[in-house]
């Protein structure tokens, strides 16, 4: 899985995110659950680049929240 960059995040609209954040914890949780039954992962990377997603994705969440007046 790629890294979503920050511009790219910045460009959805709050549906968007918030649609995109529900898909990245349900595939975290996935990934955590596979590797808590023991099984290899197919990419070591993985849960650290969802991990690194979900906090960029919450981070640009948070500031338009506060642009906005604390909504």
């Amino acid at each position: 899985m790629p890294l979503l960059k920050t511009s790219d995040i910045r460009e959805m609209d709050r549906s968007e995110m918030e649609e995109k954040l529900e898909e990245l914890r349900d595939e975290l949780l996935h990934e955590k659950g596979q590797a808590a039954m023991g099984g290899a992962p197919e990419s070591p990377g993985r849960i650290k680049a969802i991990k690194t997603n979900i906090s960029r994705i919450l981070t640009v969440m948070n500031e338009n929240k506060r642009s906005k007046g604390g909504d």
